[in-house]
């Protein structure tokens, strides 16, 4: 096996799905169960697997988080600034779902997750990592400012 000499940054994804409801915005967000930023209020998401293509771990990380798979993702934008995460060096593919309901679809937090829930985009408490900031770009992009 070939041993690479520099050293590499890790990997992960996150899914930002928004459900319009009777006329309001809601995002599907996560309460981290675990350090970093424990108990904050994060996108799903987590780290790919080696042998896990970016698209399958977006999907797998929604749905081990959230129960929640009844949606559409696509790439958004890839977020790579050097101390997004305490934890190390780590890049994040960001992935985006909109749907519209008469009732939010049920979640439920498992996996690394305390809790799942759909928050008003209009009502939001900081989040985790450099969520902040994608929100805005989101929000931005989905003329939801």
């Amino acid at each position: 096996m070939y041993t690479y000499q520099y050293p590499r940054p890790a990997l992960t994804v996150d899914c930002a799905v928004f459900c319009l409801c009777h006329s309001d915005t809601y995002v599907l967000l996560i309460e981290r169960a675990n350090e970093p930023f424990q108990n904050k209020w994060a996108f799903p998401g987590g780290f790919v697997d080696m042998d896990e293509d970016l698209d399958t771990a977006a999907y797998r990380e929604l749905k081990e988080e959230t129960g929640f798979e009844a949606v559409s993702i696509s790439q958004f934008k890839t977020y790579g600034a050097v101390n997004r995460d305490p934890r190390g060096r780590t890049v994040s593919v960001v992935y985006l779902a909109q749907m519209e309901a008469e009732t939010l679809p049920q979640v439920k937090g498992d996996d690394d997750a305390l809790k799942a829930q759909w928050l008003d985009v209009n009502d939001l408490p900081g989040l985790a990592f450099d969520h902040d900031q994608i929100m805005k770009e989101l929000k931005g992009y989905l003329n939801l400012l």
